[in-house]
């Protein structure tokens, strides 16, 4: 490891947790540019930030949309023991 390298790394470990989190996004970015998303779809992003920021619609936890959708399996196929 070079001498800048070590010291770029002893400097992000002096980060917090979420500026390093950043940091990681922000190097992953220059090596793996995203693409960038088709106006609609930039469109739709924008119009659903705007309605969960607004109350407009609420989120539903993962743990409990899984459940249902575990139910509903298990309801489709009696007699199957749960997974």
């Amino acid at each position: 490891m070079t001498t800048t390298l070590e010291a770029v790394e002893t400097a992000a470990l002096g980060l917090s947790v979420p500026e390093r989190a950043e940091l990681i996004q922000r190097l992953i970015e220059t090596v793996l540019p995203t693409q960038p998303l088709h106006p609609d779809w930039e469109a739709e992003i924008e119009r659903r930030l705007v309605d969960l920021d607004s109350g407009r619609v609420k989120t539903i936890p993962a743990e409990k949309v899984l459940a249902e959708m575990r139910a509903m399996i298990q309801a489709a196929s009696p007699g199957k023991p749960d997974a």
